[in-house]
């Protein structure tokens, strides 16, 4: 079996207090902590024993998973064994990067998010060097906020031309075309994240040959999907898993709609699509889209309370 499992556990605290994140500067008590933990663990314990399957694993936490040991230790297990294709995580990258010398850099890639406020720039682009001479792969991002923009196009000077800058559309932001016309001239992919995806009865990937999980071991087509499909742990989970159409109205977190059928993105980023590296540096077309409202979940169609985009932060 080929699958891409996208993981996210019970940590909900991150080192950061970013305005456009629910979950900025959340403190979590011990109890959770110890919980996501064992998680964390009985999850990695799982995917080092499917050694007939060929796994791809995304660790999308709501919080900053790379300061806590037990990710950076599950990252670098996970990228040496000969099932895992590649293993990711998003992360605001503020921790050390000295542990990544014990990981298979061939498997192991970085989803980096560079929040201006919260740490100064050149420490960030530090962290990024750093990753750079150790043979990371990774992208970096930012949120197009316009207060931002500064700070990309100037981001965008101080990389290597190959690191792929990405910048996600505001949460709750429209866009003038003269104003996205600057995000694009940063990111020529942006008109992708510009306006939410219409995505009711298109075929999608997930449910398929992806899924999410989460700290209990429950599988659902995605994040954003509330219906179980089974747990991980039993097995059950296996016998649902089969093409399906999109349920919701629109898609408009890149970890959901990059795996809508309807999108060429499998091909944009073939081979980097869990650590959002493109395959080469000059884009397609992008695909013509009619804006259509936010589409805001109602109380208990998500699978958290606050719901499950990430469109603003990582």
């Amino acid at each position: 079996m080929e699958l891409t499992l996208l993981y996210r556990g019970p940590l909900a605290s991150c080192d950061y207090d970013c305005p456009y994140c629910p979950f900025a500067k959340r403190r979590d008590p011990p109890e959770r902590l110890r919980a996501d933990r064992a998680a964390l663990e009985r999850f990695t314990g799982w995917v080092a024993e499917r050694r007939d399957d060929r796994l791809s694993v995304l660790f999308t936490p709501w919080g900053e998973g790379l300061v806590r040991s037990w990710y950076r230790r599950a990252l670098v297990e996970l990228s040496r064994l000969p099932q895992v294709r590649r293993v990711a995580i998003q992360t605001n990258l503020s921790c050390r990067t000295d542990w990544l010398a014990g990981a298979d850099l061939s498997a192991l890639a970085l989803w980096c998010t560079h929040h201006p406020d919260q740490t100064p720039y050149d420490r960030f682009l530090g962290r990024c060097r750093e990753l750079a001479e150790r043979g990371v792969r990774y992208s970096v991002g930012i949120v197009g906020l316009p207060e931002h923009l500064d700070r990309a196009r100037r981001l965008r000077a101080d990389l290597p031309e190959h690191v792929y800058l990405w910048v996600n559309a505001a949460e709750g932001r429209s866009y003038t075309d003269e104003e996205a016309d600057r995000w694009t001239a940063v990111d020529p992919l942006f008109p992708y994240s510009r306006y939410p995806h219409r995505s009711a009865g298109l075929p999608c990937r997930t449910g398929e040959s992806v899924v999410s999980v989460d700290g209990e071991g429950t599988v659902r087509r995605c994040h954003f999907v509330p219906e179980p499909l089974g747990n991980l742990y039993d097995g059950s989970w296996r016998a649902a898993l089969r093409p399906r159409p999109c349920p919701l109205a629109v898609c408009d977190c890149h970890i959901g709609y990059v795996h809508l059928e309807s999108l060429p993105l499998y091909d944009v980023f073939a081979g980097g699509v869990l650590e959002r590296i493109p395959a080469a540096p000059v884009p397609g077309p992008a695909p013509v889209r009619v804006p259509v409202p936010v589409h805001v979940p109602s109380p208990g169609q998500g699978p958290s309370p606050s719901g499950a985009r990430r469109r603003s932060g990582t």
